[in-house]
């Protein structure tokens, strides 16, 4: 199952080619594998529920009545969504006594609805705070590409991506804050899809900045992300895929060129071209404005503020807890109260309203993933510098979309054998479907190429 995308899945149900007990079964053994990554990609693992929704979902098909083209495709969730009857952990040792949920997360809810087998719940980044991936806790499951140097999955959602990407489930749901859906994606050489918030409710996720989180999926491609996202969503989305050469696109030149990996330069380069060669019309836009957020969000943001008003009360009881690395970007919120938190919506609201207008009458902008390609655990582990220069350098791109709340999918645009480099399209807020469009468009231009 490991190259089975979400689509061919739902497709082999349909057509009787293999059962959802296959499926599950085939999944649970990828996740129990003792040399595999299963052990540091869940947090929680519903081998018993799971091949209980598999039977189900059987006998539905078996009876001509499936709940959903998705009934019977196995799907992971990120740790911090609640399931009722378990303690919602969000990849941290300091909630594990807290007391465990009465009802499942919304976005659970639509999955169970659906018919999807929930598998598991996946390893995070401790509270979601950081692009890395990296847990001590529970462990940080290796990137599959060039696993043998331990190189990190990119987070928050990495055990999310990792499951996908070795076979443990066909499509995952994550969130993403800062880029902690298409960061992995990228990193892992996946499809990683951020929507516009307010299209996925949002009950029962533990938070980390309700101004900026959103939830998202991660699959092998274009196609699945709609799919699992029509699962999840307020409203399943129909895109049509356009023709490239109907297309405008703008490639930011402020802030998301500045320092890129050679390896992203080159891969970034080439999609333009190829993208170019199809009739795509790509113009360079200054975006002086994206230069205004380091100014902006320099006390720590939505992010720190948010986050300290959650945390507070359990930091005063367990501080030595946390993650350290994590503990301290909270702490910065601590100064902050209720006047930093207007004056950063009425700073945000202006930045929107000027990039809206600085990007309107463009089909989607395209700039790199991240400017880097996934780091090495080694290289992060004892080096605080390091891995906090690489965590700013991950999120820089991907968080830009967060702050005007916009919606983006990160494509792998990498060649054969190369490290995975992550395209981002991206599109205003509640352009889903016509960015779903291009993003098809795009995909199919890219592996014809």
């Amino acid at each position: 199952m490991a190259k089975l995308t979400l689509v061919q899945a739902v497709a082999g149900l349909a057509s009787g080619e293999f059962t959802s007990r296959q499926l599950i079964a085939d999944a649970l053994a990828k996740i129990a594998d003792p040399q595999g990554e299963g052990e540091r990609t869940f947090t929680q693992v519903y081998a018993d529920w799971a091949q209980q929704q598999a039977l189900a979902a059987d006998q539905r098909r078996a009876a001509g009545k499936p709940l959903s083209p998705l009934d019977g495709v196995p799907i992971s969730i990120k740790d911090l969504f609640d399931v009722s009857g378990q303690v919602t952990t969000a990849g941290s040792r300091v909630l594990a006594g807290a007391a465990v949920v009465k009802k499942h997360a919304a976005i659970v809810e639509r999955l169970l609805q659906a018919g999807a087998v929930v598998i598991g719940k996946t390893n995070m980044t401790e509270f979601a705070y950081s692009g890395l991936g990296i847990n001590p806790h529970f462990g940080t499951p290796a990137n599959p590409w060039d696993r043998a140097t331990q190189r990190i999955p990119g987070g928050s959602s990495s055990g999310a991506a990792v499951a996908v990407a070795d076979g443990m489930c066909c499509g995952a749901v994550g969130s993403d804050t800062g880029g902690s859906v298409r960061i992995p994606a990228a990193f892992c050489g996946l499809t990683g899809y951020k929507p516009t918030a307010r299209r996925i409710a949002s009950g029962g996720l533990l938070p980390l900045s309700p101004s900026l989180d959103s939830i998202g999926v991660i699959a092998h491609d274009v196609a699945s992300c709609i799919a699992l996202d029509a699962a999840i969503a307020e409203q399943a989305l129909r895109p049509e895929s356009p023709t490239l050469d109907q297309a405008r696109f703008a490639v930011p030149q402020t802030l998301v060129l500045d320092g890129l990996d050679e390896e992203v330069a080159a891969a970034f380069q080439r999609a333009l071209k190829r993208l170019a060669k199809a009739g795509a019309r790509i113009e360079a836009i200054p975006c002086s404005e994206f230069a205004e957020l380091a100014e902006i969000n320099a006390a720590g943001g939505f992010t720190a503020l948010e986050s300290w008003h959650w945390h507070q009360s359990l930091i005063a009881e367990n501080a030595e807890g946390y993650d350290p690395r994590v503990l301290s970007r909270i702490r910065r919120g601590q100064p902050l109260g209720e006047s930093d938190l207007q004056q950063l919506r009425q700073l945000r609201a202006s930045w929107q309203q000027r990039v809206t207008a600085r990007v309107q009458g463009f089909d989607a902008l395209l700039m790199p993933t991240a400017p880097l390609i996934a780091p090495t655990l080694a290289e992060l582990a004892e080096d605080d510098e390091a891995y906090f220069g690489a965590n700013g350098a991950a999120l820089r791109n991907p968080s830009v979309i967060n702050f005007l709340d916009g919606c983006a999918l990160s494509l792998p645009c990498q060649r054969p054998g190369e490290a995975p480099v992550g395209l981002m399209v991206a599109g205003l807020p509640m352009h889903d479907q016509a960015l779903l469009g291009w993003a098809m468009a795009i995909e199919r231009c890219l592996a014809d190429a």
